[in-house]
């Protein structure tokens, strides 16, 4: 059967009717596309590889030292050593309160040297002046040392007005020109004091 047209004719027109030129722009587009997802993915695949590697190489280093250490450990040594160090912290502790108490009792005594080398430099080489004063009451002489003595150290005591007991300390020390008023509580101990106007002149 012969056709009216020429076949090439019809094929061109064919082709003009469908259009075809947005279908080749879009597929040319998404080869454009696939082949940027290849180079990305192929980029990432390597970047993954890279760090992989680098993670195994880091995890090897931490398990050859990890077996270093394992087998240099030795569990009995490592309570020894813990068991030694307890033994020397209680022994050191007990040192500790030994001194502290050692130091309130060396407190006290040079307290009280103090005092009786007060007593003696008042006296003189020769003891007391006469016979009277070796005479007076004992109590009142201790007192009135213990006052002398105070006094000397920069410190006045004053009584209670209503039962005659110590209750207040004026203490002054010259060289750094303080005065300290100190009222004396019974709760308190004398040595409590003692310590507290030493440190204080």
């Amino acid at each position: 059967m012969l056709l009216d047209e020429d076949p090439a004719t019809l094929i061109h027109h064919t082709i003009n009717n469908f259009n075809i030129a947005p279908d080749k722009t879009a597929i040319s587009r998404i080869h454009d596309s696939l082949s940027t997802l290849s180079q990305a993915r192929d980029l990432r695949v390597r970047d993954a590889e890279s760090s992989l590697k680098k993670l195994s190489r880091h995890l090897s280093t931490i398990q050859s030292q990890h077996e270093e250490l394992a087998s240099s450990h030795s569990s009995t040594t490592h309570a020894s050593e813990i068991s030694r160090l307890d033994t020397q912290k209680f022994r050191i502790a007990k040192a500790c309160s030994d001194l502290e108490m050692e130091a309130e009792r060396l407190g006290s005594t040079q307290a009280d040297l103090a005092a009786r080398l007060q007593e003696l430099e008042m006296q003189g080489v020769e003891g007391p002046a006469d016979e009277a004063a070796r005479r007076r009451d004992p109590v009142e002489d201790e007192v009135l040392l213990r006052l002398k003595v105070y006094r000397s150290l920069g410190i006045d005591i004053e009584r209670d007005g209503k039962d005659g007991e110590f209750a207040k300390a004026v203490i002054r020390n010259d060289r750094k020109g303080d005065v300290h008023v100190v009222n004396m509580d019974k709760k308190f101990s004398r040595f409590f004091y003692a310590n507290y106007f030493w440190q204080t002149v």
